[in-house]
């Protein structure tokens, strides 16, 4: 077990057999602090790998939706891989560095975003694909008070733009900051050497503790992340394009060609979806996946759903597009449990948002 596991131990976590955290033992603690302070969260299952070379930019832009190639030193975006059906096979953050452009995967998708990248190097390509996710670890901080924890790593963190990220000496060895989309006040990202990682994670806390900073386990960041509304596991699959899952604001439609555009383009000239991804509200907790029925008919599916801490139970469906208005009335799994839609989730179209603000 690593320094880092024990030190979770230590603070009173549940580890999930890849030693992350589920909890520190109150959620609600951990829900409150994310509201009203910041947390700390261990998201060292997250993939970080880094592709060095002349090519480091071409060749994932190719294969994704986002432009890369403008990206310079200290910037970032996010993007996804898809296949040429333009269904989802990855989604990933990336942060150009000096040394090449760190992709931080998905929860459990590094080792296979690394091999995907690896196949896909063809004959003159100068690119290497590194995986530095076992020799790293990765910590997330949230919450409204989560810039202040930042800025006394990174003392510029307050005026940087979204996605912006640096590379620093520290106490504790080489570090990697960038500020990632909100799911909760604001997001950071901090990466460090493996072997750093248990001293950092408790400097971390000490540094935040006026600020009311508390270490937070998964369970707490998942009913976080869907009530944000940002896709994840199901949603980031085969089964979806990322024009339906809220991913609008991570596809570029000027860039050149990548693997599953012409789909995709099309879908955008001709200002149409067949689904889409949003908030649900139902009465009692459903597991994803589940059917979900409007007027006796399947409509769609649950992808994501939690009972978080406050009580709430919180979840996301893909839906199509007529039966996902906010207030629609849906029911849920084969006991037809009541639901209703709150609104759309992530990153939507114009032509959704102002089709709905028109029928209001």
């Amino acid at each position: 077990m690593t320094a880092l596991a024990q030190r979770h131990l230590s603070l009173g976590a549940r580890l999930a057999a890849d030693h992350i955290p589920l909890d520190y033992g109150d959620q609600a603690a951990e829900l409150a602090a994310a509201k009203s302070g910041a947390i700390l969260l261990d998201r060292s299952h997250e993939g970080r790998i880094l592709l060095r070379g002349r090519d480091c930019l071409a060749l994932p832009n190719r294969m994704s939706t986002n432009d890369l190639l403008s990206l310079t030193v200290g910037r970032g975006t996010p993007t996804v891989f898809t296949n040429p059906n333009a269904r989802i096979l990855f989604r990933a953050l990336c942060l150009r560095r000096a040394d090449g452009l760190l992709l931080i995967s998905e929860a459990g998708r590094g080792a296979a975003l690394a091999a995907y990248l690896r196949r896909s190097i063809f004959f003159g390509d100068q690119a290497e694909v590194a995986d530095q996710s076992v020799e790293t670890a990765q910590f997330a901080l949230h919450g409204r008070a989560a810039e202040q924890v930042a800025a006394a790593l990174w003392p510029e963190a307050p005026t940087v733009p979204l996605h912006a990220n640096a590379q620093l000496d520290s106490d504790f060895g080489a570090l990697t900051l960038a500020k990632r989309k909100s799911i909760c006040g604001e997001h950071w990202l901090v990466i460090c050497a493996a072997e750093k990682a248990a001293d950092l994670h408790k400097w971390l806390l000490q540094r935040g503790a006026a600020q009311g900073l508390r270490p937070a386990g998964s369970l707490t960041y998942n009913s976080l992340r869907i009530r944000s509304g940002r896709p994840a596991g199901l949603e980031l699959s085969t089964e979806y394009l990322p024009l339906e899952v809220g991913l609008w604001d991570e596809v570029s439609f000027n860039k050149g060609c990548y693997t599953g555009q012409e789909i995709i383009a099309r879908m955008e000239s001709r200002q149409r979806l067949a689904k889409t991804l949003v908030r649900v509200a139902l009465s009692a907790y459903a597991p994803a996946p589940a059917p979900v029925y409007a007027s006796g008919n399947v409509v769609g599916k649950l992808t994501s759903s939690a009972q978080a801490a406050d009580g709430e139970v919180v979840a996301l469906a893909v839906l199509k597009v007529a039966f996902a208005a906010a207030g629609a009335a849906l029911e849920v799994g084969e006991n037809r449990r009541p639901a209703r839609v709150i609104d759309y989730a992530g990153a939507q179209p114009s032509f959704i948002t102002e089709a709905a603000a028109g029928a209001v």
